[in-house]
């Protein structure tokens, strides 16, 4: 979904958590400002009122941050278009991320990159992620959802959605997408959940990144010798050594953490919206035109990815009134811009799954705009009828207890929803 490859904003809390950590110790992780989280606090599957509440003031605010680092959120929708379609004045490169907090591992991919290297890199990808290639995995995703329901209506007992449906979805469809071996998918669904959430080890989660390279990159050193019918198998069949392996094993990895823990969270908050509201459910069931605009829908009211890639100003420049200078990040909020009734018209901040498709930001825009949305949404539009026809008398589990919702994760999700089948 939303973005292909690594958040920006993940790597900056991280690698600011690590900075600070080494220079003064674990306390200091208190250091970091509130307001620097905002955009990725929610109540319940709505933003916190005061991301509304900065937004309806203005469309771009200057939040506080560490190492004297001048950093704008960008909530007004046109501003965000405008910043995420501006490649001459904005820059995604790693390298200046780097020079701020001392980094040396650039995580590669599509979104830390800068024409002409994104450019090249993302012809690499367009034409495995074009209808007609993606169309072969119609069949397979159907199979994948089938399955999952099956195991879903054998168990004894609750079962949890989570686990048992929006996990392993897109997992398998992303191994047989990237033509990883299925024996390898429990590791490849480990390594993707790990890369997301800021809070879950403070330090433990700074090496899942060197780690799940480096596990790409053997597939991609044995598929150097022995093409698969995969992603990976493809690229090499027709680029050979155009793309050399740190930079398919890259691609793999965007295509990895970018299709995986977003579609996962989006079936699971989909499929948590038709528990609560009866009526759109059996919509979905009885009219198979309502899945389009359901799904569209979802995920401009979901918007699961809640920040783009951040942005490094290469000019001064005037945006939505506010300058910025040379040098300073700026970071769109594209849950704020998706919720922008200025721009998107008024009641945009309510869910209505008959809302004919607005032009959401979801999966970004501009140049970097997701690769993989089309796969998303086949996904999509794919499981949440099929739930629903599945299990018609689909409720929560009544023993179960509160909802533990993702906290300041740069992908919102659910840990877990208990029902009964």
């Amino acid at each position: 979904m939303v973005t292909m490859g690594k958040s920006a904003l993940t790597w900056v809390r991280k690698t600011m958590a690590r900075a600070v950590l080494k220079r003064v110790g674990p306390r200091a992780l208190s250091l970091l400002p509130d307001n620097l989280l905002l955009p990725l606090r929610r109540d319940d599957l709505e933003p916190v009122t005061e991301l509304d509440e900065l937004a309806d003031q203005a469309p771009l605010s200057l939040l506080p941050a560490p190492f004297g680092v001048r950093l704008w959120l960008v909530t007004g929708y046109d501003e965000c278009k405008q910043v995420l379609a501006d490649s001459t004045g904005f820059s995604n490169d790693f390298s200046h991320l780097g020079k701020i907090l001392e980094l040396e591992q650039n995580p590669g991919g599509l979104g830390f990159a800068d024409p002409p290297v994104h450019t090249r890199l993302r012809k690499v990808l367009t034409p495995e992620f074009t209808m007609r290639r993606l169309s072969r995995l119609a069949p397979r995703i159907d199979e994948i959802i089938a399955d999952c329901l099956d195991d879903m209506a054998a168990a004894d007992g609750p079962v949890d959605l989570v686990e048992k449906f929006a996990l392993p979805i897109p997992s398998l469809t992303i191994c047989e997408l990237l033509g990883v071996p299925y024996a390898d998918r429990e590791e490849f669904q480990r390594l993707a959940e790990a890369r997301f959430d800021l809070f879950g080890g403070a330090g433990a989660g700074f090496g899942h990144i060197s780690e799940s390279l480096a596990y790409l990159k053997r597939v991609v050193q044995q598929q150097r010798e022995q093409p698969g019918d995969g992603l990976i198998g493809m690229i090499i069949r027709e680029h050979g050594d155009e793309v050399d392996d740190d930079e398919l094993a890259g691609l793999a990895d965007g295509v990895l953490t970018g299709g995986f823990e977003t579609t996962a969270s989006m079936l699971a908050l989909g499929a948590l919206v038709l528990l609560r509201d009866d009526k759109t459910a059996a919509l979905l069931r009885e009219d198979d035109s309502a899945i389009n605009p359901f799904v569209e829908e979802m995920l401009r009211y979901l918007t699961v990815v809640q920040v783009a890639f951040l942005r490094f100003a290469r000019k001064d420049m005037v945006i939505g009134g506010q300058t910025v200078l040379e040098g300073d990040v700026v970071a769109c909020s594209l849950n704020a811009a998706n919720r922008d009734e200025s721009a998107l018209g008024a009641g945009i901040r309510q869910f209505d799954p008959t809302r004919a498709p607005s032009a959401h930001v979801a999966f970004g825009f501009g140049a970097h705009r997701c690769i993989g949305a089309e796969l998303a949404k086949m996904e999509l539009r794919a499981a949440y009828p099929a739930l629903v026809r599945r299990f018609p008398d689909l409720r929560f589990d009544p023993t179960a207890g509160p909802l533990s919702f993702r906290e300041t994760s740069i992908v919102y999700g659910v840990e877990s929803i208990s029902v009964l089948t």
